[in-house]
């Protein structure tokens, strides 16, 4: 067998499209390419011709279940008497601005009985990252080993962890690959890259949050139904449970963005107190789960439990209890609610008067001028900056009324920064139209 070979059935001839390629041949080249076998060239090669002619999902499948077992795989099965009952099932999210619903979602969903081990990213570009976000609790360790991790879940019912330098390791070479030769679109690649890891954490079932328009990384609401198509097909055709929501992206989620501000705003949520459009996608999600978890028949008793979780404090106890149990101090979390901030701050005003408009990408790309994001994964966040909105999406705002409390890493940052955040409200004498936050289902 031959890389080139393989290589040209995908790319096909001619007018003749590529041909669907056997376990054998994928098996072949992920192999290789993991062990140095087969070159960075011929691997770039072969993704571009995966780019112009796609995969099928059994392909797809293939190829995750194999950059999956390029390292090393949590098994969480046959584990009872150490506390691990599952199903266990997770959740995943193509990012986005002000989406923190992984943080309020695990202890809700946890608070019913579901295990969940939650594998999680750093931010970078304009979408912000879970682990950066639980990093801003002083002391909060996002690094656990397999057993610390298996440990937690069976204690409190959730862990939240990031992928260790020994989970796919196939998949953080073709990552880097993919970014630098143009075939970072590709769905398949996109699927197999989320599915790795995502499976390598121990799951049964996966929920998926495929967010479109102008803050996600689809802009079409067809592009990301086509990717929340091959997420779920192809979880299904490795055995796994699966549904994704579209969810729209155009404007950020929540009020507020930015590193701690969002752990501040879980507990808001967690408390009863968090924005309607944080709750109706977290309730949504977690009916999903608590459905794989064997919790609840439908999506209105989910939701409905979900509810109960929060309303009764239990939800609330969890998130506390896992602040604790990764080194956090939950009290002074608690203590801190309302009064951390950064001393770099001014507030942004409205410009002229009219209805609101944000701008998700641009607000995105803002926080990274405040500190709040990166441009490459070496780069260094800061935790108390952010964004705090006094006005969302749609609002009738007038001239000098505060819109946004912006808050930076330092003095310069905070000019730049407030600077970018401006450029992304805009101002209109029509009320620009509402959108779905929840689009479809995708099972």
């Amino acid at each position: 067998m031959r890389a080139a070979d393989i290589i040209v059935k995908k790319r096909g001839t001619g007018s003749v499209k590529g041909a669907e390629l056997t376990r054998e041949e994928i098996d072949f080249l992920v192999d290789g390419y993991v062990n140095g076998q087969i070159p960075d060239y011929q691997m770039s090669a072969f993704m571009m011709a995966v780019y112009f002619n796609g995969m099928t999902f059994e392909e797809t499948g293939c190829l995750t279940d194999k950059m999956l077992h390029s390292g090393d795989v949590i098994d969480l099965h046959g584990k009872e008497s150490k506390g691990l009952v599952g199903p266990f099932v997770d959740k995943h999210s193509t990012g986005g601005v002000g989406d923190k619903i992984s943080l309020p979602l695990a202890p809700i969903v946890a608070a019913l009985g579901v295990q969940i081990p939650m594998m999680s990213g750093r931010g970078l570009g304009h979408t912000g990252g879970t682990l950066d976000k639980l990093e801003s609790v002083q002391g909060y360790n996002v690094n656990l080993s397999a057993e610390e991790f298996e440990r937690l879940i069976a204690k409190t019912g959730f862990a939240m962890t990031g992928q260790t330098q020994k989970i796919a390791p196939a998949d953080r070479k073709m990552y880097a690959l993919r970014d630098v030769t143009g075939t970072v679109e590709s769905i398949p690649l996109i699927t197999s890259s989320i599915l790795s890891k995502k499976a390598a954490e121990g799951s049964d079932a996966l929920v998926f949050d495929v967010k479109y328009g102008l803050g996600a990384f689809m802009k079409s609401e067809e592009d990301a139904e086509k990717l929340a198509t091959f997420l779920v097909k192809t979880s299904q055709a490795m055995g796994k449970e699966a549904c994704a929501l579209l969810t729209n992206m155009d404007s950020p989620l929540g009020n507020k963005v930015g590193n701690y501000l969002e752990i501040e705003e879980t507990l808001e949520c967690l408390q009863g107190k968090g924005p309607a459009d944080v709750m109706e996608l977290t309730y949504a999600l977690g009916a999903s789960m608590a459905i794989f978890g064997k919790k609840a028949k439908t999506v209105e008793e989910g939701i409905e439990l979900c509810k109960k979780a929060v309303e009764s404090g239990a939800a609330l106890k969890k998130f506390l209890e896992n602040i604790k149990d990764q080194g956090g101090d939950p009290d002074k979390l608690l203590q801190e609610q309302g009064k951390r901030r950064s001393k770099f701050h001014m507030e942004l005003k409205a410009e002229e008067s009219g209805y609101l408009s944000i701008d998700a990408y641009k607000i995105g790309i803002a926080c990274i001028n405040l500190g709040v994001g990166r441009n490459k994964t070496t780069d260094s966040v800061d935790a108390d900056s952010g964004l705090i909105f006094a006005k969302k999406q749609g609002d009738l705002v007038k001239k000098g009324e505060k819109i946004i409390d912006v808050y930076a890493k330092d003095a310069g940052a905070l000019v730049t920064g407030t600077a970018a955040v401006a450029k992304a409200l805009s101002y209109s004498d029509q009320k620009p139209a509402e959108k779905k936050l929840i689009l479809k289902e995708i099972k």
